[in-house]
């Protein structure tokens, strides 16, 4: 099954795109995108360059806790600690300060720079300790008079820090690619108080209150010094010609004092006032309070009202956005919502499931696809890292599996104590009749024992392949190629875990032309996979389970999804029955089940159900 996973309606399909890039049928769909951001960019390059309108990113802030997020385990909730790819990240990212993060960042803006469209924005989130820099970096990459504005996020009340000004706010800086760019002035509503206070007329004519406001020019104006109805004109003038007052005097809409030493003014109704214009402080939009349903346990999420009105001011309905740094997916959230075409990526496997939990929990989300750069990213690794060669990569496998390289086989490539090794390509699954070529190996060697290493698994392969193996006198265990072996900064000693593919028992049931899938175990191997906090949480194995779908007719090696059910906030349990699906005629159908546990980790379950 290719690295996409593709969300559609019940009666719609989904093309795959291609490794390495996004193909053209894929173009005009909703993108989630697992992957670093750099590659991710790099690969979008030729489908998406100068079309993209609006960039958000909200970068690492060298917090710590920058992938830590809160997991639900039953009733309790444990706080997960950033996998080994994540912490590599993170020290690639400020692992040598202030230098290293500014390079980094230096890549991914200028990448950004190409992807946006003439008339695009960058809006780049950080923390006030470093936005300077950003700002300068920034400069340099869309040109100092490109800057459109530093918008201050007051993100909470004061800390009462006695000792020091209470730090309580965040930067937002805005970057536009060219001179003219997308804007819809942003507005908020009228304060109460000011609407009591000032719109305090009324004519009961229908038109609601109004306020009075003043008819003369701001500046001085010789030609606007006239007479009208019998009223001197102001030292400055009149702020309007003699016709457009004669106008705006026949619709009722001019004050006339009495009094002929006063002067008129002009009546402004508050049903015409569209709010005040947004300034670049932002004080009226508080955090995601802790026990809002929308809550991720993402301790860096940002509340879908700053993104809405970013996504507003800076795009139009249709228009494409992106986020790079989704994180908890709120940019694609608010995207959707508001009609925008989108594309989210993040490193952290567990971002991209919480944003797909958000994203299908938008009432009518539209069809999105889930990719994974997959083998795109493991042959650019080997590029970077010189390990062009199959010898090269293979002993890099193998040291970190701690197994030793032998000569000599053809599909046995080292041992481990009393096991054989076997290690898979970096651009394909390990196969069904790889695994049979494996075995007649061994048995032509007399090899009763091996560990089957890949990074990708084909359709039921986990499902058969250790009976098969039984079956002829034969010990296979197949084992998951971690994607931490691809950091840089990765080594032996790093302690990199090899885990065991999780197990899955379930029913397919039938009657008549429909069938469904009731799950009736689930399993993670490896015991120490799971905190010692979580495994006392446990009280049943669907505790394990934080969402699952079905396809019922899996067919073209793209999984569609066409039933799903996970676990929110408010509503914390999961059911282990899918509905029931209706297949159009007899036959033999194949069904795959995807799952994904509480730590992010998907696992597939392929199936087959006839129908008379």
């Amino acid at each position: 099954m290719r690295d996409v996973q593709a969300f559609t309606s019940p009666t719609g399909r989904a093309e795959a795109p291609l490794f390495g890039g996004v193909s053209a049928e894929a173009a005009d769909r909703n993108l989630l995108i697992w992957g670093d951001n750099r590659l991710v960019m790099s690969s979008l390059m030729e489908q998406y360059a100068g079309k993209v309108k609006l960039v958000y990113i909200d970068p690492p802030f060298d917090t710590g806790t920058d992938f830590s997020h809160r997991v639900s385990v039953g009733d309790a909730s444990i706080m997960k600690q950033p996998s080994v790819l994540e912490e590599h990240a993170y020290r690639d990212t400020w692992g040598r300060g202030r230098s290293s993060y500014l390079a980094m960042m230096y890549e991914r803006v200028a990448l950004i720079h190409e992807l946006l469209s003439e008339d695009g924005s960058l809006y780049l989130h950080c923390a006030p300790n470093v936005s300077h820099y950003l700002k300068v970096l920034s400069d340099e990459i869309f040109g100092v008079d490109r800057f459109r504005a530093e918008i201050a996020w007051k993100r909470v009340s004061g800390h009462g820090d006695a000792k020091k000004w209470s730090p309580v706010h965040e930067i937002i800086l805005h970057y536009s690619k060219g001179a003219s760019y997308v804007w819809n002035p942003p507005r908020e509503p009228l304060d109460e108080s000011y609407v009591s206070s000032k719109y305090n007329q009324d004519d009961g004519d229908g038109r609601g209150p109004y306020m009075l406001d003043n008819l003369t020019s701001p500046n001085p104006r010789p030609n606007m010094t006239y007479e009208w109805e019998g009223f001197a004109p102001p030292a400055k003038g009149w702020r309007y010609s003699s016709g457009t007052m004669r106008e705006l005097d026949a619709d009722g809409r001019i004050y006339k004092p009495t009094d002929r030493t006063k002067r008129p003014r002009l009546k402004r109704y508050l049903e015409e006032n569209e709010g005040h214009l947004v300034d670049d402080v932002w004080d009226d939009i508080p955090p995601v309070n802790s026990q809002a349903l929308e809550r991720t346990g993402y301790d860096t999420q940002k509340p879908p009202a700053l993104l809405e009105r970013i996504i507003e001011a800076s795009s139009n309905p249709g228009d494409l956005v992106a986020d790079f740094f989704v994180g908890s997916g709120t940019t694609a959230v608010a995207a959707e919502r508001l009609g925008r075409q989108w594309i989210a990526c993040d490193l952290g496997r567990f971002a991209i499931h919480t944003s797909r939990k958000r994203l299908l929990s938008v009432p009518d989300c539209r069809p999105f696809e889930i990719q994974n750069l997959g083998s795109y990213e493991r042959q650019r690794w080997q590029v970077k890292t010189g390990n062009g060669a199959l010898r090269a990569y293979l002993d890099t496998i193998l040291a970190f599996y701690r197994a030793e390289p032998v000569e000599g086989f053809s599909l046995l490539h080292g041992h481990k104590a009393d096991r054989m090794v076997h290690v898979g390509a970096t651009d394909a699954p390990v196969t069904i009749d790889e695994t049979e070529e494996v075995m007649d190996e061994m048995a032509d060697n007399g090899i009763e024992a091996c560990d089957l290493l890949g990074w990708e698994w084909e359709m039921g392969l986990n499902d058969t392949i250790t009976e098969r193996a039984r079956r002829r006198g034969l010990d296979l265990r197949p084992r998951q190629i971690p994607r931490e072996v691809m950091e840089r900064h990765v080594s032996e000693a790093d302690a990199v875990r090899f885990f065991e593919l999780a197990f899955v028992d379930l029913d397919v049931r039938r009657k008549g032309h429909e069938a469904c899938v009731v799950l009736k175990d689930f399993a993670i191997p490896s015991e120490d996979l799971i905190p010692q906090k979580v495994r006392e949480s446990i009280s049943s194995w669907s505790d394990l389970i934080d969402y699952w779908s079905v396809d019922f007719d899996f067919s073209d090696e793209v999984f569609h999804n066409q039933w799903q059910v996970y676990r929110t906030r408010e509503d914390p349990t999961l059911a282990t029955h899918s509905d029931w699906h209706e297949y159009p005629m007899a036959g033999t159908y194949a069904l795959v089940v995807k799952i994904i546990d509480i730590f992010g980790n998907d696992t597939t379950k392929l199936a087959e159900v006839r129908i008379k």
